[in-house]
């Protein structure tokens, strides 16, 4: 029950404020000033009152501890409380533009206004425009994790849009990846090395290391990017190349077993290039200090083109150079619509270790995911030729050789024909009403079974099924 009063040291003074007494929704008791006015304060008690009455049903939400902030300044809070948790600049700058973009589209001004409803249409309204599912998953992801921050630091104690679901992008995929086979990436490699054009500002005999890299370590570009001749310990054994935590997409630090190929061709590189020891041997991630942020892709595309016009050039005569012209050998973008960017090397690298035979827990390990799920229906790639290399690998119906008696009649009595097919042989009447004796009686069923056997006069069989429909009664003695 609220209660009004004035304050001792406040009697006599005009205007003197009243005050309330009440208890809150947590069963606290609570003060809160009220009006010069008492029946103004009465009224404020008894709203104050039903408020906490609704909280407590679950029928309102209650106050933030932090209500006095402005949305500004809560975004301040959760912006400063992702730096503090070693979240990248990029990827906070980023998270932050997303929340602005769909608070300023949905018209919210305070926590208040925030709908699912609301939220929902704007993000249905972007991917009609043109955005993807799995970009409107990326925002709706940011909205979900701005709100559970609210929840976790008692800002809000709803969480407003935890009932929006993510869609799944199955059903709209638009930038899908195929991974190069290995004369593509061979041919890819040749191309880069021979190029004399620098692509974003990276020389083609780098270029051409970084694809091996990539494709025998499964390395993305923000870890090649953050490589230096430190990163390397090739006199290991087995030789190894280590990425730091901080530059790890799992925020581990990373150890690869290098392959042969990249061994050759990396201290060949090392020996033309002499780089300094904290050197980064590859400046194409914005994420690394010393680093720029660079269009891998674009690379990759160029690399891809050239390589292919020297393929083209290859060509015998006009049918087969019309031939490899309708092929996607080499293509950027294959007539499927998949892409063979940058980070289709690590597709390549993942899925030549399926194809390799390894065990999936293998894969999972050399790949770094941290569910397997991931590697083998994501990563993992196979085209129409090994499915029927793989279906083809299956035994056959085997044949089996058949006796005399066999070929004769089979089991059941049937006489078989010259192809195997039984035919039905029709019973005379002296057969169908025959009882066969004991001695006929041992040819149809098993072994007189031993002594000590429980079944009816010690015979076993594991087929009840007998020739003549009087045998059953008869000799296993039902009556």
């Amino acid at each position: 029950m609220a209660t009004i009063y004035r304050r001792n040291a406040d009697k006599g003074k005009k205007p003197s404020y009243w005050y309330i007494g009440y208890t809150d929704h947590e069963g606290k008791r609570r003060t809160k000033k009220g009006f010069t006015d008492k029946q103004e304060t009465a009224r404020l008690a008894s709203k104050l009152e039903e408020e906490a009455r609704q909280i407590k049903a679950g029928l309102a939400e209650a106050p933030s501890v932090n209500a006095g902030e402005t949305l500004e300044e809560q975004f301040a809070a959760f912006e400063n409380q992702l730096r503090n948790r070693d979240v990248s600049a990029r990827r906070v700058k980023e998270l932050m533009a997303k929340l602005r973009r769909m608070f300023k589209e949905c018209g919210f001004h305070c926590f208040a206004d925030v709908k699912a409803s609301r939220l929902e249409e704007v993000l249905a309204k972007w991917r009609a425009e043109s955005m993807s599912k799995q970009t409107s998953n990326h925002y709706l992801r940011a909205m979900k994790q701005f709100w559970n921050w609210l929840v976790k630091t008692e800002r809000t104690s709803k969480n407003r849009v935890a009932e929006i679901p993510i869609l799944n992008v199955a059903t709209d995929r638009r930038h899908d990846r195929r991974p190069l086979c290995a004369e593509e990436l061979a041919r890819l490699v040749d191309a880069a090395e021979a190029s004399p054009a620098t692509v974003e500002s990276i020389v083609g005999k780098d270029r051409a290391m970084m694809y091996v890299l990539s494709a025998w370590t499964g390395f993305r570009r923000g870890e090649i990017g953050s490589l230096t001749l430190g990163s390397f310990d090739l006199d290991a054994s087995p030789p190894t190349v280590t990425v730091g935590a901080m530059y790890s997409k799992r925020k581990r630090t990373d150890t690869s077993v290098l392959h042969e190929t990249v061994i050759e061709r990396l201290r060949l590189w090392i020996a033309e290039k002499r780089p300094e020891r904290k050197e980064l041997l590859f400046p194409v991630s914005g994420k690394v200090e010393g680093g720029t942020e660079r269009k891998t892709a674009k690379m990759m595309k160029k690399d891809l083109e050239a390589a292919r016009k020297a393929w083209l050039e290859e060509s015998v005569d006009e049918l087969d150079r019309e031939q490899r012209e309708e092929s996607d050998f080499l293509l950027y973008e294959d007539h499927a619509g998949k892409y063979a960017d940058f980070h289709s090397n690590r597709h390549f690298f993942i899925t030549n270790l399926a194809k390799s035979g390894v065990s999936p827990k293998t894969a999972q390990t050399l790949a770094r995911h941290s569910d397997p799920r991931l590697t083998m229906n994501v990563y993992t790639h196979s085209n129409l030729d090994e499915q029927v290399e793989a279906v083809s690998r299956l035994p056959a119906l085997r044949q089996y050789p058949r006796s005399k008696q066999e070929s004769g009649n089979d089991r059941n009595g049937h006489s078989m024909s010259g192809s195997g097919e039984a035919v039905e042989r029709s019973a005379t009447p002296e057969e169908s009403t025959q009882v066969d004796d004991e001695e006929g009686l041992g040819v149809t069923c098993q072994a007189m079974s031993g002594e000590k056997e429980s079944t009816p006069q010690r015979i076993r069989t594991s087929n009840l099924r007998f020739r003549r429909p009087m045998l059953y009664p008869v000799e296993l003695g039902v009556r």
